[in-house]
């Protein structure tokens, strides 16, 4: 299983760089966690392959070129592009992006061969497939209704913290789950924003390491820190490396992570 967090920032040569200003994670090339920056930085190849899309909630990092991506590929398509979410995502997106003012409805066209978008939900707590994939999402501690989630090929299993506070049922599901191969999880802010990073329901290194006592289990997984704030990055790497957890970095955009 293989996963890269894709660049949303480039220099003026036009090369990515570290700053993660927009969320979008795909795995094995098929599938996508949230689509911040999808219509950015998808290769050619991954732009005929991706056709699933989880939304964990509807925050415009987490969505912003969503609706690009589908209007790019809107002549070529001949299957629709599957927009896998909770009821309640699924809903923000109709009314407030997908509604003929801000975007089309793609949900309601077709091209000449196939529709070009379409809701695929899920419930929380219930298994459900994509792709090649089974994953099951959960509830976590943000500011609008959002999931976390652990997604399998059945031999490697990743876990997805989502934009997250101190939260409790992601723990209980990680710790049940028989194989973690690799923790992705957020740290926001630097830890002299603490208030700030509890308002807006994120973490800093120390709140980060205090959450990671949960995991009780899977001492031996990977752990890759995202959704650093660019203004903040260098002091919150800083600071995380600092904490001297054993398998913990920073997961770099662009950069291709295998198990």
């Amino acid at each position: 299983m293989k996963i890269q967090l894709l660049p949303s920032t480039f220099d003026s040569s036009g090369r990515a760089t570290p700053e993660q200003r927009l969320t979008c994670y795909v795995i094995d090339d098929r599938v996508a966690v949230d689509a911040g920056s999808i219509a950015l930085s998808l290769t050619a190849a991954q732009r005929g392959s991706v056709r699933d899309i989880i939304v964990t909630h509807p925050h415009m990092d987490h969505i912003a070129t969503l609706p690009i991506f589908i209007d790019d590929l809107f002549g070529e398509l001949e299957e629709p592009v599957r927009i896998h979410a909770t009821q309640e995502v699924i809903d923000v997106l109709e009314n407030d992006i997908f509604n003929w003012t801000v975007y089309p409805r793609f949900s309601e066209l077709k091209n000449a061969k196939s529709k070009v978008m379409e809701y695929v939900p899920f419930r929380v707590g219930e298994e459900f497939r994509i792709a090649h994939l089974r994953a099951i999402a959960v509830n976590v501690n943000h500011i609008v209704p959002t999931v976390g989630l652990i997604a399998t090929d059945g031999e490697r299993t990743l876990a997805f913290s989502s934009d997250t506070a101190e939260t409790e049922e992601f723990w209980q599901l990680v710790n049940r789950t028989p194989r973690i191969d690799a923790l992705l999880i957020e740290a926001s802010f630097p830890d002299y924003l603490s208030q700030l990073a509890e308002v807006s329901r994120h973490f800093t290194p120390a709140s980060l390491k205090k959450e990671l006592r949960k995991m009780k289990k899977h001492r031996d997984a990977d752990i890759l820190t995202v959704h650093i704030k660019p203004s903040y990055r260098e002091q919150v790497v800083e600071e995380l490396n600092a904490l001297k957890i054993p398998k913990l970095r920073v997961m770099e955009p662009g950069h291709t992570y295998e198990w």
